[in-house]
C-alpha cells in the first residue's frame, strides 16, 4: 500500500463508518416505531375479536330465547358458568 494514500484511505473509512453509524441509528429508530405500531395494532385486533365474540354470543342467545327475557337470563348465566369452568 502506498503511504501517500493512507491518509485519504483513513478519511474515506472514517466517513464510511460515520454513514454506517447514522444508518444504524435511523434503522433502529424506525424498527422501534414499527414495533410500537405493531403492538398497538395487535391490541386493537384483540379488542375487535373480543367484540366479535360477544356479538356472536348475543346472536346465539337471541336465536335460543326468541325474545323471552327469563330464558335470556338463564342462558346468560349458563354460558358465563361454562366459560368460567375452562
Amino acid at each position: 500500500m502506498d503511504p501517500k494514500h493512507t491518509g485519504e484511505l483513513l478519511k474515506h473509512l472514517e466517513k464510511q463508518n460515520e454513514l454506517l453509524s447514522e444508518s444504524y441509528s435511523l434503522i433502529s429508530h424506525e424498527l422501534h416505531q414499527l414495533q410500537v405500531e405493531e403492538e398497538m395494532l395487535m391490541r386493537k385486533f384483540h379488542q375487535l375479536m373480543q367484540a366479535q365474540a360477544l356479538n356472536k354470543k348475543n346472536e346465539n342467545i337471541d336465536q335460543i330465547c326468541n325474545g323471552d327475557d327469563r330464558k335470556r337470563e338463564f342462558v346468560n348465566r349458563e354460558m358465563d358458568n361454562s366459560v368460567r369452568s375452562f
